[in-house]
């Protein structure tokens, strides 16, 4: 099916920041834009203020004259829904209220033609639930827009339980005529982004509650290792500590309380006392006045590296740390059997992040994941309080003359960004398999809406088939409460790749 005409009506309620948004980009795909707002005045005020936005591209030459003369042309508030009756598409983006949201598509079922499609912009709430008093739920859909809506690329389509394929498709369709990059979705708490990101900031949330690093170096080890754009501590500042607390608990809540989604204690407080980021001028950092100044990560002091190492095994994602090595000067032998780990002079271990802890062994120093061991500035050690203070001296220097800077965090298994990438992979693996999205639309989804380096599909094929299984599964032991138990989908896609490589 194609998309909706651009001489047919397209109609928004809702005249927030996000309707405003909607509007203006239906506006540009060259509709006749119909704005609607329950309260009096409201409707014609963001009539106005999408007018602004239009004449400020103009100012800033991304826009023709008489391009945004002809959009204005075409934007009308309406003052009663009766107005809306000749849309093709109504998208509704009102408070996050599901009686509200009910009552509101229940009256325009009674007013719109029966070829007009009807979508919600939720971000929380069922889209089956919202279509379910509708005598037609087939036209229900879910067109998700990320904020702000003229510039993210990403649309959510979401087909409810009862939501005809040809209208989905017709919506799909309509968003990618909008210049949008649109992506499939069965209705689920959370829909794909919202779904598949808790880990990014829940482990990140759990490494500080275990007092294995501050906020500051986390987020620096997830930005200069792992590649995000943002650390989680700063991102949810920046959110909103409420904003992002109450989809964190939306998401449990609706996965009836599934330890996998299990939101952070050291959150809820930081909510309950009212820091809740840059709005409030304090989250996890400061902001604005005296004393404001962002802390700094903590940076090991210079260590001596070691002239020669011993590498033994296959370090696999880790093995161009070899070849770096080498480049750097230090004297590289190789033993096949066993590992993988590099031994050191003093004869510790240096081991990629594998879910277990220091503790558990002798003289061991974990190193975490990188996205890119060439590309990334930092790396974040570990070591238990039995680990020598030569092998990690040892290991800190061998970083270093690889030109990196080392933060050495707290025994915690999985570290840092190991862990989190192995959550990451894990949500989208048991979301493929249980029809939520294609592999495509989940790494599409999660590179635009969320701006990760990689999507989580694409990391697993980057890191092996059975990397992240294997690291939860230790992580499991560490932590038998079910969070990091691999789903099914992750065990049957690492027992393949394992017969695959014993054959």
């Amino acid at each position: 099916m194609t998309a909706i005409d651009r001489a047919r009506s397209v109609a928004v309620v809702g005249t927030g920041t996000m309707g405003q948004g909607i509007a203006q980009v239906a506006l540009l795909a060259g509709h006749p834009v119909r704005l609607y707002d329950a309260v009096p005045g409201r409707a014609q005020e963001a009539a106005e203020a999408v007018g602004a936005r239009l004449d400020r591209l103009v100012e800033k030459g991304r826009l023709e004259r008489t391009e945004a003369d002809s959009a204005r042309a075409r934007l009308h508030a309406a003052s009663d829904l009766s107005e809306l009756a000749d849309a093709s598409l109504v998208v509704e983006a009102i408070v996050e209220k599901l009686s509200v949201k009910q009552e509101l598509f229940t009256a325009l079922e009674a007013i719109v033609s029966e070829d007009c499609l009807l979508a919600t912009n939720t971000s929380s709430l069922s889209v089956t639930a919202i279509a379910g008093p509708l005598k037609n739920p087939g036209r229900f859909v879910g067109l998700h827009f990320f904020n702000p809506a003229p510039l993210l690329p990403l649309v959510e389509v979401v087909s409810g339980f009862a939501t005809d394929e040809a209208c989905a498709t017709r919506a799909w369709a309509t968003a990618a005529a909008w210049g949008k990059t649109p992506v499939r979705c069965a209705d689920t708490p959370g829909f794909i982004v919202n779904r598949i990101a808790r880990p990014f900031y829940a482990e990140a949330f759990a490494v500080y509650e275990e007092r294995g690093a501050d906020p500051a170096t986390i987020d620096a080890v997830l930005r200069e290792s792992g590649g995000f754009r943002m650390g989680p501590f700063e991102l949810t500042d920046l959110i909103g500590q409420d904003v992002n607390e109450a989809v964190s608990r939306s998401v449990w809540e609706s996965f009836f309380q599934s330890p996998k989604f299990v939101p952070s204690l050291a959150q809820r407080r930081l909510v309950e006392s009212g820091r809740l980021g840059r709005k409030s001028g304090h989250g996890w950092f400061p902001y604005g006045g005296d004393g404001a100044a962002k802390p700094a990560p903590r940076t090991a002091g210079p260590e001596d590296a070691p002239e020669a190492v011993t590498v033994v095994g296959d370090l696999g994602h880790a093995d161009v740390l070899v070849a770096m090595m080498e480049e750097a000067g230090i004297a590289v032998e190789r033993a096949e059997a066993g590992g993988p780990y590099i031994e050191l002079p003093g004869e510790g271990q240096l081991v990629p992040a594998d879910g277990r802890t220091s503790v558990e062994y002798a003289d061991v120093v974990y190193f975490d994941l990188a996205l890119d061991y060439r590309g990334a500035t930092r790396i974040a050690l570990s070591a238990s309080e039995d680990t020598s203070a030569r092998a990690l001296a040892e290991a800190t220097g061998l970083f270093q003359k690889l030109g990196k800077d080392v933060s050495v965090i707290g025994d915690v298994p999985g570290m840092i960004v190991a862990r989190t990438v192995a959550m990451l992979i894990d949500l989208a693996a048991d979301a493929v398999a249980r029809g939520v999205a294609s592999p495509q639309d989940i790494d599409t989804a999660m590179r635009l809406g969320v701006n990760y380096p990689l999507g989580p599909v694409e990391w697993s094929s980057a890191l092996g088939q059975d990397w992240a299984y294997d690291l939860l599964e230790n992580l499991h032991e560490c932590c038998p409460t079910g969070r990091y138990a691999p789903s099914l989908a992750l065990y049957r896609q690492a027992f393949a790749a394992k017969e695959e490589g014993a054959s």
